[in-house]
């Protein structure tokens, strides 16, 4: 029994965790009615308490509670109800409480300013007078009050005069360090500079003493206006806002190109940080209140969202024999709060990426209340356009950073574009092309535009880039697709007898051998995908794919759209092929994973948001995309078709007419052809076995000898069909309607 009992008493908690859990039980979480309410009566009684310092409202209560302000705090008794005041602000009137966003830190910082003034304010009166009459001076109200006396005392008497007055320094310092959110570093470049100026001016005495004039390197400019050096060291919270935009290297003169003064110029950004310290706040309060402390340590600012940069922290966790372990917040809780983050910023809706790649932080990204334009001359503009030495550079936008980001089109190389209606996918194909016409001449690119809504890509008819005008009914769009695959073969062809592997390399050798046409590189753009899978998916899909696993080294290239990414129209063979993807806004998840192969698309804003894949990187990134209005397309396209007056202009009919409605000739016609002389009836099983090809193929070719008028229609039941040579057939005329046959 006894055994028992101790094993028992072994399992009880102690008294301190019993008084933990109950404090613990009986936590005070005020509501909004309940904070107002204190509010209200915290500014009644700093304002009573400020009217009875001054001496202007008197009486027994009143003047009992003045004395005790004021001989505890002294002089400081004003700023401490001023403080009281700002106090009950704050909790009454939830506006002032917003504009107001006071940190953990910077509160502490504050009251320990407070508590420098109040030992400073009486140190003077201890080191003169002593302790016992500097206690008479708190008394009666003076210096600190009570307060201040009994730190200056211990400082003072304590450590000394010279090291009390030494540590009251330090203190004021930090306090002004944590108030003011300051960088060691800025204090050292600040530092460093100091020291340079004075350097330069010791250095400017001598020589003047000498008699020696000095030049000096480099203008001196106050400090405050010089850019600060790039500094390896990263500060604990730093604010990324996009650096302006350096000078970019002009152009290479060509006559043949369209100036850039014909797209509008960059606008500057509407970045706007009032409220960034307050959401900031406001994260790491949410996230505090859901037992999952995290610090913004980074803040980037882009023309769509605001990135804030999460640092999670440490929670503690009960480990066996009653220890505490610290244990890192894990990201998967932080991802999981999105909705309470949300409700708490009033921002809907919101992308966690966590983490962001190449850095150890969770990125949250909140909606900015402006959106601020994104010009396609400021992206082409900018160094990273630049830096791209091909002439099928594209811009697409700027990241969540505002800086611009522009890919090679030639290196991706073709791109898939997906998005629901309005949210900018239109748009974007109008900057590719934008982008495409202002860089190259007709002798270096042709285009071949497909537009089954007919009202997108219309506009760019008559220009000289076109192989045909643009492509608006389906009927012809398998031809055109067709022409295409021929066009590849065609270029494959020559490559194999002139023994070179890819484009650039043919034009090389053929400016070299001067007798020999350059090549332009071919982009084929297709505005709706959904409407051509609907009609003709086996057709479209097997030239798209076709053209797409083989057209990079022939400089052929795809621009594909589409509203409705699902499944049937974006196939598993053509996703394999495109690597590059542009996802704008769409309505589902489901959506989103077929475009990008991930969630993260449903949460877009909408209006040029959008998600780029490419090869390159192992996520996507979020950009705001160009936006080009029409009048640029109009200028753009009407220095295009000035260019080409009185010039002779390109053919009326297109050069896939009547790829739609033929097919290649097939090696075995001639022989399936000297088959049925012999045979009155015939069907396709029969080709089949005779030729020992395919199912597929021998139905290909019982189709084409029914074109040429050599066998009838297929009669059902199993009877084949009727051979109808020897039947009044002119063979001569049967000899030239089969494709690929030589005649008699």
């Amino acid at each position: 029994m006894a055994r028992r009992r101790r094993s028992k008493a072994k399992k009880q908690p102690s008294v301190v965790q019993r008084l933990r859990d109950w404090l613990g039980q009986r936590t005070w979480k005020p509501g909004p009615a309940q904070r107002q309410i204190v509010g209200l009566g915290l500014f009644l009684l700093a304002v009573v308490t400020f009217l009875g310092l001054l001496g202007i409202s008197t009486g027994s209560i009143l003047g009992w509670w003045v004395g005790i302000v004021s001989q505890a705090f002294g002089w400081v008794a004003f700023p401490v109800t001023l403080g009281l005041a700002v106090v009950g602000l704050r909790l009454l009137w939830p506006a002032f409480y917003e504009r107001l966003p006071l940190r953990p830190g910077t509160v502490v910082a504050i009251e320990l300013l407070l508590l420098v003034v109040l030992v400073a304010s009486h140190a003077p009166l201890v080191i003169r007078l002593g302790a016992d009459e500097a206690g008479l001076a708190a008394q009666e109200g003076r210096g600190g009050g009570y307060v201040g006396w009994a730190l200056a005392v211990l400082l003072m008497e304590g450590l000394g005069p010279i090291v009390g007055s030494l540590v009251l320094v330090v203190l004021f310092l930090l306090s002004l360090y944590l108030i003011l959110s300051l960088s060691w570093v800025d204090i050292q470049e600040w530092v460093w500079h100091q020291a340079r100026l004075v350097s330069a001016a010791v250095g400017r005495w001598q020589a003047a003493r000498r008699g020696t004039p000095v030049v000096p390197d480099v203008e001196e400019m106050p400090w405050w206006e010089q850019e600060p050096e790039p500094s390896t060291k990263k500060s604990r919270k730093g604010r990324s806002k996009p650096k302006p935009r350096k000078k970019s290297k002009p152009r290479p003169t060509d006559a043949n190109l369209p100036p850039m003064d014909l797209l509008d110029p960059a606008s500057p950004a509407a970045y706007g940080d009032t409220d960034v310290r307050r959401k900031a706040s406001l994260i790491e309060e949410t996230l505090e209140s859901f037992g999952v402390p995290a610090s913004v340590v980074e803040v980037n600012q882009g023309p769509t969202v605001t990135q804030f940069g999460l640092d999670p922290g440490y929670i503690e966790r009960r480990v066996a024999g009653g220890g505490v372990q610290l244990q890192r917040v894990r990201v998967g809780r932080i991802a999981r709060l999105a909705d309470d983050l949300s409700l708490a910023l009033a921002a809907a809706p919101l992308r966690i990426e966590a983490p962001v790649p190449g850095r150890s932080v969770v990125g949250l990204e909140v909606p900015n209340e402006e959106i601020s334009l994104v010009s396609l001359r400021g992206v082409m503009e900018s160094s990273g356009f630049e830096r791209i030495d091909s002439r099928l550079a594209l811009a697409l936008g700027e990241d969540v950073s505002g800086n611009a980001v522009a890919v090679d089109l030639s290196l991706m190389p073709h791109l898939l574009i997906a998005g629901a209606t309005g949210s900018g996918k239109s748009v974007c194909m109008n900057a590719v092309i934008c982008c495409l016409l202002v860089n190259n001449t007709p002798g270096d690119l042709q285009m071949l535009m497909v537009d089954p809504k007919m009202v997108e890509l219309v506009g760019y008819n008559d220009i000289p880039h076109l192989v045909a005008p643009v492509v608006v009914s389906v009927d012809q769009v398998v031809g055109a697709l067709a022409w295409v695959s021929r066009k590849m073969d065609e270029r494959y062809k020559v490559f194999h007898e002139m023994g070179v592997r890819n484009l650039d390399e043919y034009n090389r050798r053929a400016r070299r051998l001067k007798n020999t046409d350059q090549l332009p590189a071919l982009v084929v753009c297709i505005d709706e995908l959904a409407d051509l899978m609907m009609l003709a998916p086996d057709e479209v899909e097997r030239h798209i794919c076709r053209v797409a696993q083989m057209g990079r080294a022939t400089g052929i290239h795809l621009v594909i759209a589409t509203q409705r990414p699902s499944v049937d129209v974006v196939t598993g063979l053509i996703k394999a092929n495109f690597p590059a993807r542009i996802s704008f806004a769409v309505t589902s998840q489901t959506d989103s994973r077929v475009i990008l192969d991930q969630g993260g698309a449903e949460s877009l804003l909408g209006r040029g948001d959008m998600l780029f894949m490419s090869p390159q990187r192992s996520s996507p990134v979020r950009l705001q995309g160009c936006f080009v209005s029409d009048r640029e397309i109009g200028k753009l396209t009407d220095f295009w078709r000035a260019q080409e007056q009185g010039e002779e202009q390109a053919e009326l009919f297109p050069p896939w007419m009547g790829f739609e409605d033929q097919e290649p000739a097939d090696d075995y016609l001639e022989q399936a052809r000297q088959l049925i002389e012999t045979q009155d009836r015939v069907s396709t099983s029969w080709i089949q076995r005779q030729l020992r090809v395919g199912y597929p193929r021998a139905a290909r070719l019982v189709d084409q000898l029914e074109q040429a008028g050599l066998v009838g229609p297929d009669e059902g039941g199993g009877r084949g069909r009727e051979v109808l040579i020897g039947k009044g057939i002119d063979f001569d005329e049967i000899d030239e309607r089969l494709p690929g046959v030589e005649p008699r």
